[in-house]
């Protein structure tokens, strides 16, 4: 395993376990959630626009679209669907929000 991507899992595992209360015992299950987490990214396209359907638009009832944007972006759901829903269906701005939303965070953090 890269360090790049082992670093990346840890602090996921890290993120996952402070986000459920922080109660030891279930490292485990943080890791694998966790590594799953990172895969799944590291298979998305790189742009929001090559993930995106020919209309451009999502739909913010989407729960996999939420989801999605918030794993990508490290943003939470209700903060990924709040996002949706105040900037309709313009992905693009969406994604650019989001990333933007997520990199405050990290630099809080």
């Amino acid at each position: 395993m890269s360090d790049d991507r082992n670093d990346r899992i840890r602090e996921r595992a890290y993120q996952i376990w402070q986000r459920e209360g922080g109660v030891h015992g279930d490292h485990e299950r943080h890791w694998h959630q966790a590594e799953m987490e990172i895969d799944r990214e590291a298979a998305l396209p790189l742009t929001a626009g090559d993930a995106l359907p020919q209309t451009r638009e999502i739909a913010s009832s989407d729960v996999l679209a939420v989801e999605d944007l918030a794993m990508r972006t490290g943003i939470s759901g209700d903060e990924a669907q709040e996002l949706l829903d105040r900037l309709g269906s313009d992905r693009a701005a969406i994604e650019q929000a989001a990333r933007s939303l997520g990199a405050k965070k990290r630099a809080k953090s």
